[in-house]
């Protein structure tokens, strides 16, 4: 049995869950001013110190305009929210997001092989240990899920080798978007990760700085789960 600790969360925390859980569901529309801090106390069961550092924590996530000594106003997330958000947006309260899962699996799509053509300009060869380490872990390990893990490693090593800051944070809120999905989508991403001469192609086109040849091979290696996934999720989105 492989115990983990055990997580004990704060008030703050608390509250602050709820009340962005509401407003991404639409429970709480832009534009419309949330209870008072005195009235979510009440109905929360909980401080109003409580409420005030929760609420706080939202409007930095861009999903409330506090005024001082006015109401708190929800904003659209759509306009103002961050990558950040992508994690909550994709499973809310529990529950996979079909557009949003295909959203992330389209812009993995465009960005993954410009990214790998950043790491052969800048890095190339500087890679070659970590990356055929990645490659090696991949083609070793038998479990499904353990094997996408080991590709995030592969593709972490990529983003270091484009040294550019706003892939690196776009790709930890994709990771972070998708790791809480890794056991649901084994299955069809076994069409990626099987793919271990891909991932050696890949690999050499990097480290060998060819540049347009990491484009493709990135492309040909992400394309063929993208297409089986986006295919699934058109299918989710049609059931009634």
């Amino acid at each position: 049995m492989a115990l983990q600790p055990v997580a004990r969360r704060s008030v703050p925390d608390e509250v602050f869950d709820q009340i962005l859980d509401d407003v991404v569901s639409g429970e709480f529309t832009p534009g419309e001013a949330l209870p008072s801090e005195r009235r979510l106390a009440e109905v929360l069961g909980v401080s109003r110190p409580a409420v005030r550092e929760a609420l706080q924590r939202v409007a930095q996530a861009g999903l409330v305009e506090v005024r001082q000594g006015d109401s708190t106003t929800v904003r659209d997330y759509r306009r103002h929210a961050s990558l950040d958000l992508l994690p909550r947006l994709l499973l809310p309260r529990g529950e996979l997001d079909p557009s949003v899962a295909r959203s992330i699996l389209e812009a993995r799509l465009l960005i993954g092989p410009r990214v790998a053509r950043l790491a052969a300009e800048r890095a190339g060869a500087r890679l070659e240990a970590r990356l055929l380490t990645a490659v090696a872990a991949i083609e070793a390990d038998p479990d499904p899920v353990a094997r996408q893990r080991h590709a995030l490693v592969f593709w972490d090593h990529i983003v270091d080798g484009a040294d550019s800051i706003v892939f690196r944070l776009m790709f930890n809120s994709l990771r972070a978007a998708y790791e809480p999905a890794l056991g649901a989508l084994a299955t069809l991403m076994a069409n990626e990760v099987d793919q271990v001469d891909v991932y050696r192609a890949l690999a050499g086109r990097i480290t060998g700085g060819d540049a347009d040849g990491a484009d493709r091979a990135a492309h040909d290696l992400l394309a063929p789960a993208t297409d089986a996934l986006l295919t699934a999720i058109r299918q989710l989105e049609e059931l009634p």
